[in-house]
């Protein structure tokens, strides 16, 4: 079982998540777009022997901008698809160029991931879902046995991330859409901007999941 705090944080209000294994304190910190105090004390709190890994769940600079930061303080792995392990070093696809002076600096990837490649965090499994269309790389973190999503820009409660962004395609959207649409049973999913929702709910209310 795990335990999730969320913390939205940056100009493009992106979630955040720290995520622990219950039984043996194994953390995860997901898409840390911005450094934020309640991250760093949480991840305080928890141990820096505990924080395993960042998951970043695509290559934009909202989503990944501190995660360097993060894994040195705390000594994790930084883990993307080895679709998108390239934007980390690329400011025109992880698109901090529109920030000018404050561009990302390169870092990357300690582990670059395959679709249905695994983590174990723990007693837990996290299994990568490649997801394209936001970005050709995309993916989401999904703990089965948890019934739980990490969905990135992939899936929004409504709505879907944006494909016109360099490498984005609408139709691997749609086909990404559907291939979680067609999970089994109903998962709770946290997606990278605004509210959580649910796997049910977006099966009934999504257009680009029902189309």
């Amino acid at each position: 079982m795990i335990d999730i705090k969320t913390f939205t944080v940056g100009m493009m209000s992106t979630n955040s998540y720290v995520v622990t294994d219950r039984e043996t304190q194994h953390t995860a910190l997901i898409d840390p777009g911005c450094k934020d105090t309640g991250i760093t004390s949480a991840l305080d709190t928890i141990g820096k022997e505990n924080v395993k890994y960042i998951l970043l769940t695509h290559g934009h600079f909202d989503h990944i901008a501190c995660a360097k930061e993060y894994a040195d303080m705390f000594g994790a792995e930084i883990v993307i698809s080895a679709e998108d392990a390239p934007f980390l070093s690329d400011n025109s696809l992880n698109l901090s160029v529109l920030l000018g002076p404050s561009q990302l600096k390169p870092f990357y990837a300690d582990i670059m991931l395959k679709d249905g490649d695994t983590l174990n965090l723990g007693d837990t499994t996290l299994s990568f879902l490649l997801t394209p269309g936001h970005t050709s790389g995309s993916g989401c973190f999904v703990s089965h046995s948890d019934k739980i999503i990490f969905s990135g820009d992939t899936l929004f409660c409504g709505s879907m991330g944006r494909t016109d962004f360099p490498t984005g395609d609408f139709f691997r959207m749609q086909k990404s859409l559907h291939r979680l649409r067609d999970l089994n049973g109903d998962y709770i999913v946290y997606p990278g901007h605004d509210i959580s929702t649910t796997l049910s709910y977006e099966r009934e209310n999504n257009i680009y999941l029902r189309t």
